[in-house]
């Protein structure tokens, strides 16, 4: 986080709204993201670590929510931001139905090594992508081995180019040997091996990234994500947690203050929720306005979840001040 003082968790508890916003498709599991927006003084802020996360690592998406809140948002270098369509594990048939919630999306990123599916239903899934996307991307989410990796990436580019594979194996020792064997002939992307990571420069310096997918809240804050982009020294791609609009609107800005942006950002994921909390900022040409978008309080309301599910959260964001205040 910056040098800034934290809140008293009295200050948080009181500027504190818990919604669940439902969505269009499972994701990661789930059919509704909860999230717990915090209003602070230069605005609002987001914090949604998925639940599964401990609370050490939960802190870090309570530091970025903070400074999002309490701080102005770092001074940018563009007014919008080109992002890509983001293509669940959805059978082939239904891509276009995907794809048409994301107008001019030049690049799309596609999952695939989904539990309970096969290579054959990643290829059928990407084919359709390419179809009607130029640059296509896939995202394996660590699910397969080394020797999976290589068989997958060769035969899903037999038809045609990938951007880039991103987190195709869990591990960094694996995805160094995955990129010694493509060759680069598919270049390789970290994403939770920087996320999740203790220290998220090590899968760069150990040879085993070619792009570095990073994430505002995980990273603990914008201030943080630039600096850690500054330091990786590889073309970085900012993407969405799941985030609701107020989550978008930072990594928006973060986006916007890179000083070099070679790939399109993975911040078009507002189309997965059937409700947000603000209308969904509208994709032009494939690019989003880094205008920021308050929470409409008509909205926040209708969304907001039980409450058990608010005491829950509540008890986390206390757990995770506490965290970040020892820290």
């Amino acid at each position: 986080m910056t040098s800034m003082a934290i809140p008293p968790f009295a200050e948080l508890r009181a500027a504190a709204t818990v919604v669940s916003l439902p969505m269009r498709v499972r994701f990661r599991g789930i059919t509704a993201r909860e999230v717990l927006l915090l209003r602070g003084p230069a605005g609002w802020g987001e914090f949604s670590p998925f639940p599964e996360y401990d609370d050490a690592e939960s802190a870090h998406w309570l530091a970025s929510a903070i400074e999002a809140a309490w701080l102005p948002a770092p001074p940018p270098l563009r007014a919008t931001v080109p992002v890509n369509a983001t293509v669940p594990a959805v059978p082939a048939a239904q891509v276009p139905e995907i794809l048409a919630r994301f107008p001019g999306a030049r690049t799309a990123k596609v999952k695939v090594a989904e539990r309970g599916q096969t290579l054959a239903d990643d290829i059928a899934r990407v084919d359709a992508v390419r179809a009607l996307v130029p640059a296509v991307r896939v995202d394996a989410n660590g699910g397969w081995t080394v020797a999976e990796a290589e068989v997958a990436l060769r035969r899903l580019t037999a038809d045609g180019p990938l951007e880039y594979a991103e987190q195709p194996c869990a591990s960094v020792p694996e995805l160094v040997e995955l990129r010694r064997r493509m060759r680069g002939s598919v270049l390789i992307a970290a994403d939770e091996s920087i996320r999740r990571a203790e220290d998220p420069l090590t899968v760069v310096r150990a040879g085993g990234a070619d792009i570095a997918v990073v994430k505002v809240a995980p990273l603990g804050g914008p201030r943080r994500l630039l600096s850690v982009a500054q330091q990786l020294g590889v073309p970085v791609v900012v993407s969405s947690a799941l985030d609701s609009t107020v989550g978008i609107g930072t990594g928006l800005a973060t986006a916007a203050a890179l000083p070099g942006l070679a790939h399109a950002c993975g911040l078009g994921t507002g189309g997965f929720f059937l409700e947000d909390v603000a209308e969904p900022r509208r994709m032009v040409d494939g690019e989003l306005s880094i205008e920021a978008q308050a929470p409409e309080p008509d909205r926040v309301a209708g969304l907001a979840a039980q409450a058990e599910r608010q005491a829950w959260w509540l008890e986390r964001l206390a757990r995770c001040h506490a965290e970040l205040s020892r820290s």
